[in-house]
């Protein structure tokens, strides 16, 4: 493995749409929402371990969190876990990380990826992890990884990129669209040259902090002026003054819709964002009637494509249901139509108009 790779698992994010299971003060990533025995992070640790040294992966988490990633990720060194005094989104995420690597390698390579996704095929991803870290390690170039689409889902980002390879399996970036509506998926499927946006990202870390220089000044100059605090026993007071001034935006708004060093791999390995109960269900083993059930105790009578996630320890009786979403916790039964999944946002916002944060 090359010492100067390195991996920085994004895992600060609240996971809203997986409520009730995911909640404010324990969310998405930190659950084993598929019932394998595994938590999401603790599936990305283990696979992105295949790929660079253990001491190479860090986690940039909120700081409510870091507790949690420690108990899940023992293999992890302590000063591997990155606390954020506040959410603001990937872009202050992804800064972070770059000048802390920067002032440690000047060398380093990495790659940038969520926590929680699904990724089925992991041999077949850690071959296209390293044609990315091999592209980006002879062009300054800022990679991202397209997955191609199997259904108009309209809660993904999708990438359109040109038709003529840039180097073998790799194409430039032509326009990205932001979750579009059923209609512009369906002609995005079509066309052929539309990917799925998988939000893994690879570039040398000297060029992420050049893009961030030219495209986010602001935030680049917040971060600059404190480099010589990374990894240091100032680190943490100056985080602390940092981020109250960042802006709340994406690396995908901040860096890679503005920049024209923005290159695609295609790919296929089974990947899902797992953003959605729906996600789930598409992703769990299902019995003969379509049906996705994590819980021992879960009886069914004629009920169809129902994603059911409840404790072993209740016995559960489904009849009549069809295409439902059914999760129940020790406080929160949760029976959602599957197509209503992207909604839940706005479920979540009125439990706390009327309940306040008890649920939540």
């Amino acid at each position: 493995m090359n010492k100067h790779h390195y991996v920085a698992i994004m895992a600060g994010g609240i996971g809203s749409r997986f409520w009730p299971m995911s909640r404010t003060d324990f969310p998405k990533q930190f659950l084993d929402i598929l019932g394998t025995g595994k938590t999401l992070i603790q599936q990305t640790f283990d696979r992105y371990s295949k790929l660079v040294q253990k001491e190479n992966i860090y986690v940039v988490t909120a700081q409510e969190y870091v507790s949690i990633v420690k108990k899940q990720l023992p293999d992890i060194p302590e000063e591997n876990i990155l606390a954020e005094p506040s959410r603001k989104n990937t872009a202050p995420c992804i800064a972070y990380i770059a000048f802390k690597l920067l002032k440690k390698d000047p060398k380093a390579l990495m790659v940038a990826a969520p926590a929680d996704n699904l990724i089925l095929e992991t041999d077949e991803f850690i071959k296209t992890a390293k044609k990315a870290l091999s592209f980006v390690d002879h062009i300054n170039a800022l990679v991202t990884i397209g997955v191609k689409p199997t259904y108009p889902n309209t809660g993904y980002g999708y990438i359109q990129h040109d038709t003529t390879e840039a180097a073998p399996g790799v194409y430039k970036v032509k326009t990205f669209t932001e979750k579009p509506n059923v209609e512009l998926a369906k002609t995005f499927m079509s066309s052929g040259d539309f990917l799925w946006n998988a939000g893994i990202f690879t570039w040398k870390v000297k060029n992420i902090i050049a893009a961030l220089e030219k495209y986010e000044p602001e935030l680049y100059e917040l971060f600059a002026a404190e480099k010589d605090k990374f990894n240091t026993a100032g680190e943490k007071e100056v985080i602390e003054n940092i981020y109250p001034q960042c802006t709340n935006i994406s690396i995908d708004f901040a860096i890679m819709e503005k920049a024209d060093n923005v290159y695609l791999l295609p790919a296929s390995f089974g990947w899902s964002d797992l953003g959605t109960w729906n996600s789930a269900w598409e992703n769990k083993d299902k019995d003969y009637f379509g049906n996705a059930v994590v819980g021992k105790n879960v009886m069914v009578v004629d009920a169809n494509n129902c994603m059911v996630h409840v404790p072993d320890n209740k016995l559960v009786m489904l009849q009549g249901l069809k295409d439902y979403i059914i999760v129940d916790t020790k406080d929160v039964l949760l029976i959602c139509k599957k197509d209503k999944e992207q909604e839940i946002k706005e479920y979540v916002a009125e439990v706390k108009r009327n309940k306040g944060d008890k649920y939540l």
